[in-house]
């Protein structure tokens, strides 16, 4: 359920763009992206329990959601550094899922394609934006640093799952360093192992804007109990 928790909350995220991107062309780039995520999410939380109830009717300490993904938008670069992050380690979760014998390898092996549009949208912007302009370098190396503190969780293990965390991290850490370097954008200070975590959403512990998220994502829901199209 967490992967599930984690799709969910950042497909509402991006959703949030819609009417507000700074572009046509990113307003619909988001949205596909956005669509890509509930639809896992769809599917992770059913093999759980009932999607709706799960998504709509849960409290904010039920849900185990990386920090990260919580994280308001912000500008344009704020959520371009938070899909980077993300979104490569997403690609390299879903690939190590993939090469195992878990329920969750069927997904993963079809998700692995849509995760690597994910980070190649995100590498992308994260380049023009850093090697762009003073004002969006600047934008996204504010971006970059704010969302780093939140990066350590991902790689606590999962119950469930074994896999070589600590490999993911390292293989996570090359590629966005890579990237951050191309974008002449410096890598941000501060520890970042298995053992450091400045979030802890796994253990349902999350940020003050994830409960005003939480309550517009299942106002609608809550408001008219056992509706039906």
């Amino acid at each position: 359920m967490p992967l599930g928790d984690d799709a969910l909350v950042l497909s509402h995220r991006l959703g949030e763009w819609a009417g507000n991107a700074p572009v046509l062309e990113e307003e619909v780039a988001l949205a596909n992206i956005a669509l890509d995520l509930l639809g896992q999410a769809r599917i992770l939380l059913s093999m759980a329990g009932d999607e709706d109830e799960l998504a709509y009717l849960r409290e904010e300490r039920a849900f185990r959601n990386l920090q990260l993904v919580e994280q308001p938008n912000g500008d344009f670069a704020h959520t371009i550094a938070r899909q980077l992050y993300f979104s490569t380690y997403q690609r390299l979760l879903h690939e190590a899922l993939a090469a195992g014998d878990t329920p969750f390898a069927p997904l993963a092996a079809k998700a692995v394609k849509e995760v690597a549009y994910h980070q190649d949208h995100a590498e992308q912007w994260t380049l023009r934006l850093g090697d762009g302009t003073r004002e969006s370098r600047a934008r996204m190396s504010r971006a970059t640093e704010a969302l780093w503190r939140y990066t350590g969780e991902m790689f606590q293990p999962l119950d469930g799952l074994d896999l070589d965390w600590a490999g993911i991290r390292d293989a996570w850490t090359r590629s966005v360093s890579g990237v951050l370097e191309a974008a002449t954008l410096a890598l941000p200070e501060g520890p970042q192992s298995g053992a450091w975590r400045a979030g802890a959403g796994r253990d349902g512990l999350h940020t003050e804007s994830f409960g005003r998220m939480l309550a517009e994502m299942q106002h609608l829901h809550r408001s008219h109990p056992g509706a039906s199209w």
